[in-house]
């Protein structure tokens, strides 16, 4: 991940990955390249757990798809769609202060604990919601997709297997 936001950088001389991760290494050592993973680890668990959650909560409070109608198939995967959206969402927008404060460990090399400390003291706890709009966007979308088109393969096999 720290090789891909290197690449982000418009003042970056890198021009792709591997130049990128020779960069980290030659700048930082072997441990460079594992940097920002404690925030990256503290990030992943909680988004999924909330993606499902809420994926789970959707599900009930949408109407039931009627097994008898013609569009049955259209109204399961539409329902799947809006489960899986809104789960994508909620975990983005849980874990967003966690890529801030990764994208801070990567900037300026800072641990975890300094990079919050720095970031509260910079921008106070608005932190906690910097790159908000971006972050939905490029984190809900895997996060749904994910969801969904598991859900569409469970349940399609599922239906085989009876």
């Amino acid at each position: 991940v720290r090789a891909t936001i290197t690449l982000q950088n418009p003042e970056s001389p890198v021009r792709n990955i591997r130049e990128s991760l020779r960069q980290i290494h030659a700048s930082h050592g072997l441990s460079g390249l594992w940097h920002g993973t404690s925030a990256g680890i503290l990030k992943t668990v909680p988004k999924y757990v909330t993606a499902v959650v809420v994926k789970d909560y959707v599900g009930k409070a949408l109407p039931p798809v009627d097994l008898t109608s013609p569009t049955k198939d259209r109204d399961n995967l539409i329902n799947s769609a809006i489960k899986s959206s809104a789960a994508g969402v909620a975990g983005a927008v849980l874990t967003n202060p966690l890529d801030v404060i990764r994208n801070e460990m990567f900037k300026t090399n800072l641990g975890l604990t300094d990079a919050v400390r720095a970031l509260q003291k910079e921008l106070g706890w608005n932190f906690l919601v910097r790159g908000m709009s971006k972050n939905i966007v490029a984190v809900s979308i895997p996060v749904a997709s994910t969801i969904f088109f598991t859900m569409r393969l469970y349940n399609t096999q599922t239906r085989q297997r009876n």
